[in-house]
C-alpha cells in the first residue's frame, strides 16, 4: 500500500483568476506522507474528480501548502473495516486534489453503477448538481406550473438539470435559458427550454427584454453580478430569485455587486441565497427521485450532460480551469488515467 501521495496544494493566493504558470502559480505539486489507517478509516484512490466553480471560494481559507478540496468518486484501496466498506468499493465523498487519501468510512457513500449511465452522473445530475437544482427550484423558489422560469448558466452542470426539472418535472409555463454560445443554446432548447439566449451575442439585453415580456416569476441564477442587475427589473411582483452561484464575480479583484438591488423592495421580490451543503442529508432521497424521473422519461440523463476529460494527475488544475473559459457543457469531470 502507498505510504505517500502526490497532492496539488496552494502556493500563492490569487486575487483574480488563478494562475497555473509563471513565477508564482496558484498551485504546486508536492508529495506528502499518508497516515496509517485506523479501524474506522479507509484509503481511497480518486478516479473521477468533480470540477466545480465553488472550489474557487474554497481557496481563500487555505494556508500555503494545503490541498484544494474536491468532490470525487474513488476506489477503496484499503479498509480498516472490510465488513462495513469492502476493498474495491466505489465511493463518493469530499476529498482533496490527491492521488490517495485517508478518510473516515462514515464520511464516504458507496455508489453502484446504474445500467446505461456513466458514473460521472454521480457528480452531475445524480450528485450535488442535481441536488442544487432540485432544492433551488422546488424548496427555495417554489417554482410551479404557472411560472415563467429563467435559468442562467443553463448549459452548465446545475443549469442543465434545472432546465429539465423546470420543464419535465414541474411543467413550468415557460422556461428560458441563458448560455454562452449559439451551440450551447440549441442544446439547452433540446433539454426542454422554450428558448435560450446567448449572453455573448450582440443585442443580448434586447433579446432578454423581448423573451421576458410580461415578467418573470422565478430566476434561478448561477452567475450573479451584471446578469442579476439585468434580471431584477424583469421580475414580477413577488417574484423569487434562487441564487446558488455568482461565477461572474469569483475571479474579480472587486466584485461587480448589484447596483439596482433597491428595485426588489417595491416589487416584493425575494432573493434566496442557498448552498448545496444545506441539503446533503437529502442526497439519497433526491437521487432516487431523479432516477425515477429519468426512468419515467421526464428528464434526460445521457453523455451530453457531461464533459468527461481523461487526464493525468498532473493536469488536474488545468482541467478545473476550463470552467472559467466556458469549455464545457453539462458537468465537467476529470477522469484520472495512468500510462
Amino acid at each position: 500500500m502507498p505510504s505517500s501521495t502526490r497532492q496539488w496544494v496552494l502556493n500563492t493566493q490569487p486575487t483574480t483568476l488563478p494562475s497555473l504558470t509563471g513565477p508564482s502559480p496558484t498551485f504546486t505539486l508536492t508529495t506528502n506522507s499518508l497516515p496509517t489507517i485506523t479501524p474506522t478509516q479507509a484509503l481511497i484512490k480518486p478516479t473521477l474528480f468533480s470540477n466545480d466553480p465553488a472550489q474557487r471560494l474554497w481557496i481563500p481559507p487555505l494556508a500555503k501548502g494545503e490541498p484544494l478540496a474536491s468532490m470525487a468518486l474513488a476506489e477503496v484501496i484499503e479498509s480498516g473495516s472490510p465488513s462495513d466498506l469492502p476493498v474495491g468499493s466505489i465511493v463518493f465523498g469530499r476529498t482533496t486534489w490527491s492521488e490517495y487519501a485517508v478518510h473516515e468510512i462514515a464520511e464516504l457513500r458507496v455508489v453502484k453503477p446504474l445500467e446505461g449511465l456513466s458514473l460521472g452522473h454521480y457528480h452531475g445530475a445524480l450528485g450535488w448538481s442535481g441536488l442544487t437544482a432540485y432544492y433551488g427550484l422546488i424548496d427555495k423558489a417554489k417554482a410551479g406550473k404557472e411560472d415563467t422560469v429563467v435559468i442562467s448558466g443553463a448549459a452548465g452542470a446545475v443549469g442543465s438539470i434545472a432546465v429539465q426539472i423546470a420543464r419535465g418535472i414541474l411543467g413550468a409555463k415557460r422556461v428560458i435559458g441563458i448560455a454562452g454560445s449559439d451551440e450551447k443554446c440549441r442544446w439547452v432548447e433540446k433539454l426542454g427550454a422554450d428558448v435560450c439566449i446567448n449572453y455573448k451575442k450582440d443585442g443580448f439585453e434586447q433579446d432578454l427584454v423581448r423573451e421576458t415580456e410580461g415578467g418573470v416569476d422565478v430566476f434561478f441564477d448561477n452567475v450573479g453580478g451584471s446578469l442579476m442587475e439585468l434580471m431584477i427589473p424583469r421580475m414580477k411582483t413577488f417574484g423569487r430569485i434562487a441564487l446558488c452561484g455568482a461565477i461572474g464575480d469569483y475571479n474579480r479583484a472587486e466584485p461587480h455587486g448589484i447596483r439596482n438591488i433597491f428595485r426588489i423592495v417595491p416589487e416584493g421580490v425575494t432573493i434566496y441565497g442557498f448552498s448545496v451543503l444545506h441539503y446533503l442529508d437529502k442526497t439519497d432521497e433526491v437521487m432516487d427521485f431523479l432516477v425515477q424521473a429519468w426512468k419515467d422519461g421526464k428528464i434526460v440523463l445521457d453523455d451530453s450532460l457531461e464533459t468527461l476529460v481523461e487526464a493525468k494527475f498532473e493536469e488536474v488544475p488545468a482541467i478545473w480551469m476550463r470552467l472559467f473559459e466556458g469549455r464545457n457543457t453539462g458537468k465537467l469531470v476529470t477522469r484520472i488515467f495512468e500510462y
